[in-house]
């Protein structure tokens, strides 16, 4: 894969009269974590479901190795969301499920793999994120933040190039949210894999991104590492980390 896994340019979406989206260029590196900040309607979430064509832009390209998928027809859209992996924001787990089922489900569904060979490869992705122990439960019977395991363990399975988060550290309290990033790090970190992250959790993001880009009117009003981003005297960047209470403006430490 090319040094770029995503090239966005010049993408445009309304819905009516609301412009959410007006122009928004970007490049997302191949195996780093590329986090998308910005105020909460934002457009944060809109844009990654044109990641993988679940809306379609009024204008602009999305490139992927290579293919403008905007232009793509459902099938021929189908095969490129085969090579993505996606962790939403309440997990999407079935819940007639065990946990096991659950994380096999996509090999099943998506593979002619054997059942032992989808067994070995289920549990090697539980053991990564901590829960091989609890593959008979239910989703009912597991906290939040093992239900993000779980949904993390399951948009590995395919052994995606690029997998995209959805806001991961909603709804959890502090700590857990620090175990579920630290997870994503370490994940990322191993499989040397693509990961595309929008989230409010500010604080959080910095500390595992590799990129950052603020979505601030309809546009990316600053890229670039989290070191960058915190020391960028754009106005329109300066306002929202103060608003957000990140270190190292208004007289912080950087």
């Amino acid at each position: 894969m090319e040094d770029k896994a995503i090239r966005i340019v010049d993408l445009r979406k309304s819905f009516g009269a609301q412009k959410v989206l007006d122009g928004i260029n970007l490049d997302i590196e191949a195996g780093k974590i590329t986090v998308i900040i910005g105020k909460s309607g934002g457009g944060k979430s809109v844009l990654l479901k044109h990641l993988i064509g679940l809306i379609k832009p009024d204008s602009g390209e999305i490139w992927i190795d290579g293919v403008d998928i905007t232009k793509l027809k459902e099938k021929e859209l189908n095969e490129i969301r085969m090579r993505f992996g996606m962790l939403f924001q309440e997990a999407a787990l079935f819940d007639s499920m065990n946990v096991f089922d659950n994380v096999a489900f996509p090999l099943r569904e998506h593979t002619r793999k054997s059942e032992k060979e989808i067994e070995r490869i289920v549990e090697e992705k539980l053991n990564q994120v901590g829960l091989l122990h609890f593959a008979e439960k239910r989703p009912a019977e597991l906290s939040g933040g093992m239900k993000k395991r779980v949904g993390l363990a399951r948009a590995l399975i395919l052994d995606p190039e690029l997998i995209l988060f959805d806001e991961p550290t909603s709804a959890l309290d502090p700590i857990i949210s620090l175990t579920i990033l630290d997870l994503i790090k370490e994940t990322q970190t191993y499989l040397k894999k693509t990961y595309v992250v929008i989230s409010h959790d500010i604080l959080g993001m910095f500390r595992i991104a590799d990129k950052v880009a603020l979505l601030a009117n309809g546009t990316i009003a600053e890229y670039g590492t989290p070191h960058e981003v915190r020391q960028s005297r754009k106005e329109v960047t300066m306002e929202f980390l103060n608003a957000t209470k990140i270190p190292g403006f208004a007289g912080g430490e950087p």
